[in-house]
């Protein structure tokens, strides 16, 4: 088997852990036992880029268990916890591809590894697996990365048609790969049908809202050991996952100041009770800063001049584009490390601005991810996705799907189940005056 990894003597620790999310994920557990009796995805290969983590573990787990041929490549250079990692190739057999702090050459090496895999089905968190793919059926070889542009030239042109042709389908786990493959879509360059995993609101309405607000705050304060309370705390964005970061923070006792683009969002947060402004004006005033938008120059430039001595800065969105990291480097006129995961940026007059984390997702650079009770929705997710694309993918169009609404649905009743929570059900009478106009009082 091939992998690569960073200690497969770490492969002990990490099974300890991943029995441990385990006991957390009630709904993929029960799913993982039917994969094993009917072996849905049997006969299927299955390249997955996602964060790896003890949660995502257990979801390789599950596709195994139903029969998926999985190769696991990481989605981000610092989210990998290597210890997982190890487990997953030393108990389960699962090739691994991922190195926490890899370099950017090898994290396009390790895309291309599960490239390498031909898959049927594709698990994306990001896009950046899909968007290769793409890249090399269309023969747009100038938008890929030397490391995958190498081994795709070595291609003949019916090889790299067939990398896609092959694909089924795949499911896409956050806010950002979604962006871009709906992009993909509006554009007709989607290959194949994709299922917004993020979408469900089995996902966005707890994972990124309960899962991201709590770990960002863990990120935030294992980085920096921190006081949160009585702090001046600008989230930028007012999406699931902002809303999540919000919460939690004026929960610890920070006041909290919201950036926002949309006037819808923007007056949200103002009845929601938190102060709303422009960056610029919040630039002035934070302690701590975090980007939750999924674009890109959110923190520009002129916005790290503003700040007040000993800024603290975070990203919580997919890509370190979120703040303009070039930017903070030419105003600065001497950088240290000065604790691990804590940057420290020296401008011109005295000030010093601290960037967390190389501005990668904070909550799993420095902390451990969401919990895994909340991954259990997102993951069930995936799998049900997963399984679903095989029964339907031929029957769907060239672009982005939301989760079923049955599959959403029966994840929540099951989850409800987990916690021995009971709720009504409707009456016959009742289903009849909801689907009915003649009844008006």
């Amino acid at each position: 088997m091939t992998y690569d990894i960073a200690d497969i003597s770490l492969a002990d620790k990490g099974k300890l852990r991943i029995e441990w999310a385990a006991q957390s994920m009630p709904v993929l557990n029960q799913i993982k036992e039917r994969f094993e009796k009917e072996k849905p995805l049997k006969g299927y290969r299955l390249s997955a880029c996602l964060h790896v983590t003890t949660e995502t573990a257990n979801l390789a787990k599950t596709l195994k268990a139903g029969g998926a041929d999985v190769v696991l490549c990481a989605s981000n250079p610092l989210s990998t916890q290597d210890d997982v990692a190890a487990a997953l190739v030393k108990d389960d057999e699962i090739p691994v591809f991922a190195i926490k702090g890899e370099d950017e050459t090898t994290y396009y090496d390790h895309i291309r590894a599960a490239l390498e895999h031909h898959p049927h089905l594709t698990m994306d968190d990001g896009a950046d697996l899909v968007s290769s793919l793409h890249f090399i059926a269309l023969e747009k070889m100038d938008g890929l990365h030397p490391s995958v542009k190498k081994w795709a030239e070595g291609l003949s042109a019916a090889e790299r048609k067939e990398l896609v042709t092959n694909v089924v389908g795949s499911t896409e786990e956050t806010t950002t790969g979604v962006i871009r493959l709906r992009s993909m879509a509006h554009d007709k360059i989607l290959q194949f049908p994709v299922i917004a995993v993020n979408d469900a609101m089995t996902k966005h309405l707890f994972d990124n809202r309960y899962g991201t607000g709590q770990s960002t705050l863990d990120g935030i304060i294992r980085a920096t050991n921190r006081l949160i309370a009585g702090s001046t705390f600008v989230v930028c964005g007012y999406g699931w996952c902002s809303r999540g970061v919000a919460m939690r923070a004026r929960g610890m006792g920070a006041n909290v100041i919201v950036t926002e683009v949309d006037p819808l969002r923007a007056l949200e947060a103002v009845m929601d009770g938190y102060r709303v402004m422009p960056i610029a004006d919040a630039a002035r005033m934070g302690d701590f800063f975090v980007t939750l938008t999924g674009d890109r120059d959110v923190i520009r430039k002129e916005h790290f001049a503003l700040m007040k001595n000993g800024a603290i800065v975070a990203n919580s969105g997919h890509f370190n584009v979120e703040l303009d990291i070039p930017g903070l480097k030419e105003l600065s006129v001497a950088q240290r490390k000065i604790r691990e995961y804590v940057d420290e940026y020296k401008l011109k007059d005295g000030r010093c601005i601290y960037l967390l984390g190389e501005g990668r997702l904070i909550n799993l650079a420095a902390a451990e991810g969401h919990p895994s009770s909340v991954m259990d929705m997102s993951f069930a997710n995936q799998a049900l996705g997963a399984e679903y694309m095989i029964q339907h993918g031929s029957e769907l169009e060239r672009r982005v799907y939301g989760v079923p609404t049955d599959i959403d649905q029966e994840i929540a009743r099951l989850k409800l189940a987990s916690m021995d929570v009971q709720i009504d059900t409707l009456t016959k009478e009742q289903e009849a005056y909801l689907n009915s106009w003649e009844s008006g009082t």
